[in-house]
């Protein structure tokens, strides 16, 4: 696809299982982006990824699970896909099958974005069998944390080295797929947060604290300054447990 620098290589597989951990990356979202992938079958790894001046962390995502799809799509193996992008797990399970349905149109009827990937990815459903395990992001899943440093290491320097050969001369555990529970909960709450009504936002400037009513106003106090604080409240007792939290009474 014009617009990708895609590296990668080849290798040959003889397990029954193919096993992909995949992330992608943008530095802005939108913004220079990058996607990595780690495969692995039997004693061979190989890891892949690739850079975009211009994107998005969902087209990068799905062009992780699409690259590292190419690679084995003709091993006739059962492929198994740890991701944390609800995005392609939704949409590679359920949304693209109505999007094809109705034209490549949202139930709103706007256009799919990354309609060409999407595209893409439909023709390798249909040659594989997948097994997908979306699993959270950023909680110690060994394979998913080397995926997201390829991903973010193209995006930020639009080159890495990657890996390819045998897993015992490989430095990762990526056969262990555990993860800090304790982290995953943390960051499910936090997102819980995240989607919750404000009360206010508190903001701390030079030590100076102050509360605003709307998130603009907080953002455009604390936008190109350094050494900021600004956080959500969800009520008014939040309220005053932020303000002291900053340093306030």
């Amino acid at each position: 696809m014009v617009g990708y620098d895609v590296y990668v290589i080849d290798f040959k597989i003889m397990d029954k299982k193919i096993t992909i951990f995949t992330d992608g990356a943008a530095k802005g979202n939108p913004g220079r982006g990058g996607f990595g992938a780690v495969i692995s079958s039997n004693d061979v790894v190989v890891e892949l990824g690739g850079f975009k001046l211009h994107t998005t962390n969902n087209e990068m995502e799905l062009k992780a699970v699409v690259e590292a799809l190419k690679v084995v799509v003709d091993k006739k193996q059962l492929v198994v896909i740890y991701t944390d992008s609800k995005y392609v797990v939704e949409g590679a399970k359920g949304w693209v099958f109505g999007w094809v349905r109705n034209g490549w149109k949202t139930k709103a009827e706007s256009d799919v974005l990354n309609k060409e990937l999407w595209q893409e990815l439909l023709l390798l459903l249909g040659k594989v069998e997948i097994e997908w395990h979306k699993v959270p992001g950023h909680v110690g899943i060994i394979g998913n944390e080397r995926a997201d440093a390829i991903a973010s290491g193209f995006a930020e320097n639009g080159t890495m080295s990657l890996y390819n050969g045998s897993r015992s001369a490989y430095e990762l555990n990526i056969s262990d797929t555990s993860y800090d529970e304790g982290k995953a909960q943390e960051r499910s709450d936090a997102r819980k947060r995240q989607a919750q009504k404000a009360y206010s936002y508190i903001s701390q400037v030079d030590g100076v604290i102050q509360i605003h009513k709307t998130w603009t106003e907080c953002e455009a106090r604390v936008k190109g300054q350094k050494g900021t604080k600004f956080k959500k409240s969800l009520d008014a007792t939040n309220e005053k447990e932020i303000i002291k939290e900053f340093g306030g009474r």
